[in-house]
């Protein structure tokens, strides 16, 4: 599926760092502002131990995981809504990109330059967030000039707009971001015609020192970003690019004692990861024989002839049924003959709604 969330933040709070460690695609990293000009886009693999352990029951010929998109997009600067720095380019990177990750610099580094001269998580993400409120604020202004005249025609459609943007409106000019508000149905279409930059779903990634990724408890710039975060409704994940980059180079049994030295039961880009695809409603579903075990993404809440469709869309053309089985009922069973021996396997139509887990055989006639 091709969703991605994009990583944001000021210059050097360690954004390309963690995206080289997220995908080993080698952007470019630097001391300086602006040493990301063009967004980098990277695909990592979703980690999920359902897949090792179902590649262990039907030891199948390959494996194939799920991915998931990251784009890097360069630092954010204040004014960036008026041009500032490379504002505008980045505001129209961000647009593209379906989720947010706010990377935001919570260590002291005396080496380490802060494009604001000192270290304040809080007032990087309140930056941030005013420039993507000016820049939503003057693409609603516009649109509102077009829709009013149509409104005083008395067409329904600019009517229901004119509603929209003057609430959006409201809003952006109290500083909340569009997608603190809360919208019906329909007025939700219209807001995603809009692509208002903040509308989109947010995920604060707290970057840490070395010293501190194992206990956490005594930073108190991760301690205000968690404050913050808690009353936006938003996720903090705690990660420390620097030690990411270099858990990035191993694999196995080496990453994992490495992960066990530093005291951390799972690594902070994993974490990321799992967040992110949650963050966008994203859900796993597997196939599972003898030629492949795989695992597929699939939006929540469709039904089981448009989860046929990600694989071949002959798959859901011809839908006839889907014979399913939990993941936790076929490792309890052991294998998918005793699944079905106790009944746990069921022939699902086309109204079945997907479950993340789900084992699923599709069979279509074409």
């Amino acid at each position: 599926m091709a969703l991605t969330a994009g990583i944001v933040g000021l210059p050097n709070v360690g954004k390309s760092t963690l995206f080289n460690a997220i995908t080993q695609a080698g952007a470019e990293s630097a001391n300086y502002p602006f040493c990301t000009i063009d967004p980098n886009v990277g695909i990592v693999e979703v980690p999920d131990s359902r897949l090792n352990k179902l590649t262990e029951l039907v030891k199948p010929k390959k494996t194939i995981p799920t991915a998931f998109e990251f784009t890097d997009i360069a630092g954010i600067v204040k004014g960036a809504s008026k041009g500032e720095g490379l504002g505008n380019q980045f505001l129209s990177h961000i647009r593209q990109v379906d989720a947010i990750v706010h990377v935001v610099r919570c260590f002291d580094d005396e080496n380490i330059t802060h494009v604001s001269g000192k270290v304040d998580p809080i007032d990087d993400i309140e930056t941030i967030n005013l420039e993507l409120i000016f820049a939503d604020l003057d693409s609603v202004n516009k649109r509102l000039q077009r829709v009013e005249k149509l409104a005083r025609q008395k067409d329904k459609e600019a009517v229901a707009e004119q509603e929209v943007l003057s609430k959006v409106k409201d809003a952006l000019e109290n500083e909340q971001p569009a997608r603190a508000l809360e919208f019906t149905d329909e007025q939700q279409k219209i807001v995603k015609g809009l692509h208002l930059l903040t509308s989109k779903p947010v995920l604060y990634a707290a970057n840490v020192s070395e010293e501190e990724v194992a206990d956490t408890s005594a930073n108190e710039n991760l301690a205000k970003v968690r404050e913050f975060a808690a009353n936006e409704g938003a996720q903090v994940i705690v990660v420390c690019a620097k030690i990411e980059s270099e858990i990035a180079e191993l694999e196995g049994e080496e990453k994992e004692m490495f992960l066990e030295e530093l005291g951390i039961p799972e690594s902070g880009l994993d974490q990321l990861i799992k967040a992110s695809y949650s963050l966008l409603g994203l859900a796993t579903y597997f196939t599972a024989g003898e030629q492949e075990v795989r695992a597929w993404t699939f939006k929540k809440g469709i039904k089981a002839p448009q989860a046929a469709g990600i694989i071949h869309t002959d798959f859901e053309k011809g839908f006839i049924r889907a014979e399913t089985v939990s993941y936790d009922d076929l490792v309890d069973a052991g294998s998918m003959g005793v699944a079905k021996e106790r009944g746990k396997v069921r022939l699902e139509g086309k109204e079945y709604l997907v479950q993340d887990g789900d084992v699923m055989h599709f069979r279509f006639n074409v």
